[in-house]
């Protein structure tokens, strides 16, 4: 026996028995660590997502505040003008407006129940497990301006806020997430299409027999052949429907702008966006995000006496009954001037303001004349606003004698303003010019004539060649308050 060899083996036995005892704890060891480091990498992941979520929902109490309990300025004891609102952000006393619910943020603002209402809503903790997770916001005023909405006497404040928000969750590991976002609602043109129904069926708006649309510029009119010159783009419209052509030379010089798509038969289950026999669509089909919606207007009470108007009148500024044309009528509507010995002028007089039940004019002698502030030379015009209740009258406006006379082309000068679901029929004219705004209403055009500017109701008819000139000029001259809205979201970890 060779008993030295033989031990010498076993040493060497011994030696990779180490070995493998010792590589087999170090993966041991590794997987331990790797199984951790797991553990704490999803852990982190958790509290690092319910910290942001909480943070989020410190955005939306914010948020909802902002919108749904917050009186803005504008009010007695809390007037814009008392806010600096010519540099971002807003300043009050010289420092930045700011309502404040976290520590870290101070607070500035000028009406302390608003400070403590803020301070209630835009903190609190929400449950997560067996996590309770915290949040705080603060929300600074970046801009500040009070507009008069279209078909309001009413001012609106608009602001544009921005939200920061805080999470945190407080334990063996603390997790810090801040969400910042920005609260704000815009002012829009309310008369951004020569045509626009809100119905959201088929032939919700329906040209025929030659009708057509086109634009021009109110502040720069050029004529040739004693005609006004207009161009043959930006004649847009627009419905939450189906837009339905025929009839050569019927021609929309524009896009149509519907939520609907597809050209085509249009039916109650499948409502397309453009039914064409023989018409024409110059410009492109532009899917709409979503449906448009139209405020509809407050309309004050309207006056008790009736105007059975046959020879040439003129009515001030005020409230009437129904008012109706025939015969040789012809009524003059003007601006609010004050009484003599004053001299009327731009600076003391206002827009003439009529608030009627109906007005009726019919038969080739009548129409109505939009007058200029007496004694200007060359004529100043300021608005005429009819504000059109319709008690008791399915047909509340009717003008189809000699139509409007609205020299100035402005149609700024000559708005009629509808909230009923009844009948409107216009005719078109050489000076006929005005704004139709009556978003629940059925209205027509007839007469193979022009009218310059733009109307807005529930659906249109223009099946007598009339031809709707756009004024570019609204797309900056009249507005109206669009929805808030909240974006720019962006988030950090700390």
């Amino acid at each position: 026996m060779n008993r030295p060899n033989e031990m010498k083996e076993k040493g060497v036995a011994l030696i990779l028995a180490l070995l493998l005892v010792l590589a087999t704890t170090v993966i041991a060891v590794s997987l331990a660590t790797v199984s951790r480091t797991e553990a704490f990498s999803s852990m982190n992941y958790r509290l690092t997502s319910q910290s942001r979520d909480a943070a989020e929902a410190g955005v939306h109490k914010t948020a909802n505040f902002l919108m749904n309990s917050y009186t803005k300025p504008g009010g007695a004891g809390n007037l814009v003008a008392s806010y600096g609102t010519t540099t971002s952000p807003v300043t009050s006393n010289g420092n930045p407006v700011i309502l404040s619910a976290s520590s870290k943020v101070h607070s500035n603002y000028p009406i302390s129940t608003d400070q403590t209402s803020f301070n209630s809503a835009a903190q609190g903790s929400v449950t997560a497990g067996t996590t309770t997770v915290n949040y705080a916001a603060s929300a600074q005023l970046l801009s500040m301006q009070q507009v008069t909405p279209y078909g309001s006497t009413n001012p609106v404040t608009i602001q544009t806020w921005a939200i920061t928000s805080d999470g945190s969750v407080s334990g063996m590991q603390n997790a810090d997430v801040e969400v910042t976002s920005t609260l704000e609602q815009q002012v829009t043109p309310v008369f951004t299409y020569a045509a626009f129904a809100d119905d959201n069926g088929c032939s919700a708006l329906t040209f025929g027999g030659g009708g057509t649309t086109d634009s021009y510029d109110s502040s720069n009119i050029t004529y040739s052949g004693g005609n006004v010159v207009t161009q043959t783009y930006d004649g847009n419209v627009g419905t939450n429907g189906n837009l339905s052509t025929a009839g050569n030379p019927t021609t929309i010089n524009g896009n149509l702008s519907t939520p609907r798509t597809g050209v085509g038969s249009c039916t109650a289950n499948n409502v397309t966006a453009w039914t064409d026999s023989s018409g024409h669509v110059t410009g492109s089909i532009v899917e709409l995000p979503q449906a448009v919606t139209y405020p509809t207007p407050v309309i004050p009470a309207p006056g008790s006496t009736n105007e059975g108007i046959n020879s040439a009148i003129t009515l001030p500024p005020g409230s009437y009954g129904d008012i109706t044309l025939n015969g040789h009528g012809v009524l003059t509507l003007e601006p609010n001037c004050p009484a003599p010995p004053a001299v009327p002028s731009a600076s003391n007089c206002t827009a003439g303001v009529y608030d009627i039940n109906s007005i009726s004019e019919s038969g080739a002698n009548t129409s109505i004349v939009i007058a200029p502030i007496p004694g200007t030379s060359p004529a100043v015009y300021l608005p005429v606003i009819l504000n059109i209740a319709g008690v008791n009258n399915s047909s509340p406006v009717t003008l189809t004698g000699n139509s409007v006379q609205n020299p100035s082309l402005n149609p700024m000068d000559f708005q009629m303003l509808y909230a009923g679901t009844g009948t409107i029929s216009l005719k078109g004219g050489s000076q006929a010019s005005g704004l139709l705004y009556a978003p629940n209403a059925s209205f027509s055009f007839g007469g193979h004539g022009d009218w310059f500017g733009a109307v807005i109701g529930a659906d249109l008819t223009d099946m007598g060649g009339a031809a709707i000139h756009y004024d570019r000029r609204l797309a900056s001259t009249a507005f109206m308050v669009g929805p808030y809205t909240l974006g720019s979201f962006s988030w950090k970890k700390y």
